[in-house]
Formats: C-alpha cells, sequence, structure tokens
C-alpha cells in the first residue's frame, strides 16, 4: 500500500512538473506566474476570508463605510480595463489578426510579446477584482456574495492562469478582450452608484447591466464556435476553445437565471433578508431596547419595531420627559433622519 501511494505521489510531481515546463517561457517572468501555487494559495485565503474569517470578524461589528474607496477603486478598474482592451486591439485585433482562426505568435516581435503582457495583465486584473467581494464583507452586503459571484471570482481567476501560461494571444483571447470591454460599463456603473444619491437618477440603465453581460457570452460563445466549423485552423491550443465555448453557454445560462429571478420573479434578495428589511428597525432612545425584532418601552411592546406604532404609542410626544419636541418637530422626523 505505502508503495503505491508513494508511486501515486510521484506521478503526480512528475505531472505537474511538465505542465508547468509547458507554460510560455515568455511569461515565466512575470509576477506569479512561474508555479500555479502562489496564485493558488491567495484564492484559497480570498475563500477562506469571504465564507468563513471575514463574516466572524464582522458579526458584531458596524458595516464599514467604504464611499471614497469604493469610487476609487471602481473608476481605477474602469481606466485599467479600456488600458486592455486598447492593449488587446492594438497586438493583433485590429492589426494583424483574422477574428477567425488566429494563431497564437509565439515569436518575440514587438507586437507578440505586447499580446503577452496584455494577457498577464488581463490575468492580474482579475487578482484584483477579488477585492469586490472583499467589500461586500466589509459593508455586510451578504446577500450580493451568491454562488455565482463566488465561483466567477474564484474558479474563473485560477483557470485563466493556465490559459494565460499556455496561449497568451490567438484567437483563445477573444473573450478576454470582450470581457474587458464589458467591465469598463460594469465598472462605471458600480463607479456612479458608490458616489451616493445623487447620482442615482443616472443608474436608470441598472437592469442592462445583466443584458450585457449576457451579449458578452453569447459573442464569446459564436466566436468559439467557429472553430467547430473550420476545414482547418492552426490554432495551437485547441482545448483553451472548448473551455471557452462551455464556459460562455454555461454563464450565459446562469446569468439568465439570474435574469429571470432578479428581473422577471423580482427576487433581488434572499427572503431573510427581505423579513429584516419588512421588520423594521431599532430606535435607541432613553431607555428604549430592541429584543427580538420588538421594541420596549416602559412595558408597552411595539411588535416588528415599526416607528409608526411607537409614535402612536407615545404620550403628548414625551418618553419618561426624556423625548423633547422643538419648534413642532415630532419623533418621527427624527427616526426617519437616524
Amino acid at each position: 500500500m505505502l508503495q503505491h501511494i508513494q508511486e501515486f505521489g510521484s506521478n503526480v510531481i512528475k505531472t505537474f512538473d511538465e505542465l508547468v515546463a509547458g507554460i510560455d517561457p515568455r511569461i515565466k517572468d512575470y509576477p506569479l506566474m512561474q508555479s500555479p501555487v502562489p496564485m493558488t494559495g491567495i484564492l484559497l485565503c480570498y475563500l477562506f476570508f469571504i465564507m468563513y474569517l471575514g463574516p466572524r470578524i464582522m458579526a458584531k461589528r458596524s458595516p464599514f463605510q467604504l464611499k471614497e474607496a469604493m469610487i476609487i477603486y471602481n473608476f481605477l478598474l474602469v481606466a485599467l480595463s479600456i488600458f486592455i482592451v486598447y492593449e488587446f486591439l492594438m497586438s493583433g485585433w485590429v492589426t494583424t489578426y483574422t477574428w477567425r482562426c488566429d494563431a497564437i505568435d509565439t515569436s518575440n516581435s514587438p507586437q507578440a510579446l505586447r499580446m503577452v503582457r496584455v494577457a498577464w495583465l488581463f490575468w492580474f486584473s482579475k487578482i484584483i477584482e477579488l477585492m469586490d467581494t472583499i467589500f461586500f464583507v466589509l459593508r455586510k452586503k451578504h446577500s450580493q456574495i451568491t454562488f455565482l459571484h463566488i465561483f466567477h471570482h474564484s474558479f474563473m481567476p485560477w483557470t485563466w492562469w493556465w490559459g494565460v501560461g499556455y496561449a497568451p494571444g490567438g484567437m483563445g483571447s477573444f473573450h478576454a478582450m470582450v470581457n474587458c470591454s464589458v467591465h469598463v460599463i460594469m465598472y462605471f456603473y458600480y463607479g456612479l452608484s458608490a458616489a451616493g444619491p445623487r447620482f442615482q437618477k443616472y443608474l436608470w440603465w441598472k437592469k442592462y447591466m445583466t443584458a450585457i453581460q449576457l451579449i458578452q457570452f453569447v459573442l464569446v460563445s459564436l466566436h468559439a464556435t467557429q472553430y467547430y466549423f473550420m476545414e482547418s485552423c492552426n490554432y495551437q491550443f485547441p482545448i483553451i476553445i472548448h473551455l471557452v465555448w462551455i464556459y460562455g453557454t454555461l454563464f450565459f445560462i446562469l446569468f439568465s437565471n439570474f435574469w429571470v429571478q432578479a428581473y422577471v420573479k423580482g427576487k433581488r434578495l434572499p427572503k431573510q433578508d427581505i423579513k429584516s428589511h419588512q421588520n423594521g428597525s431599532a430606535v435607541y432612545t432613553n431607555g428604549k431596547h430592541l429584543e427580538n425584532g420588538k421594541v420596549h418601552e416602559n412595558g408597552k411592546c411595539y411588535e416588528n419595531g415599526t416607528s409608526n406604532g411607537i409614535i402612536n404609542g407615545s404620550t403628548n410626544g414625551m418618553s419618561n420627559g426624556s423625548a423633547y419636541y422643538e419648534n413642532g418637530h415630532t419623533l418621527n422626523g427624527k427616526m426617519k433622519k437616524a
């Protein structure tokens, strides 16, 4: 038994070494590209934080107010995504590529090296985008940390590492260029949204964000589908095309389901989150306290934390002489402000 285990371990190590040896030598000098181990470690730490450590740390804390940080983060990603799209275009897609069967340029020409650089930058942008979920955790936006979000932000960068390492360029890079084009729009929307209520009137196109993403997956799948109808194609890594087609189709299904749940059925939040919004807010003033969704004041119990019950239950706007009315303002205005 021990011998079989040793043989299995040796075969795994041998296979791993062979896979790493196949990485394009032009990209091996880039950060985090010498081995998949550091990249895998980053993604595992990310999963550990968002699924266990982060929620435990934030359980008894108030949500962080990260408005300024989020505005800067989102607009920096807009700028980075624009730069990546431009580099993809100039590295081949509007210069030498046919938009059909385009092989990887394995030379050391300036344009080929430019494509290698932007391919790595595209992958590294996915590591930066892990901050999306970190912000959700710190702001206690748990309803937005869905399976689709976690899968997209963790498993995809892991597979893209291998794709970029083996095939930096060629027809397999089409999906990367389209993805960054969509991210220009997406992070611009997030940046405006983070800027505050005064920009809400400019965000009427929110529901169309998912439609834009669906169009992305259709374009990516259609482009990859060409490969199956070509008589011959010298693209060096057909498995990349197969994976791109699978991902495009899979994410089209997942995002279509999200569209139906969010905009057709109107299920934007899980039931428990909806109830928490409906069952009211806690008001802490001079002897009032919240217990299981109820506000207690001098033996009177107002269920579901509704502000109306508290106002109607007040006598002359007084609570043990500690609540005051000034210039005709009622408690209702204070509660709204709170």
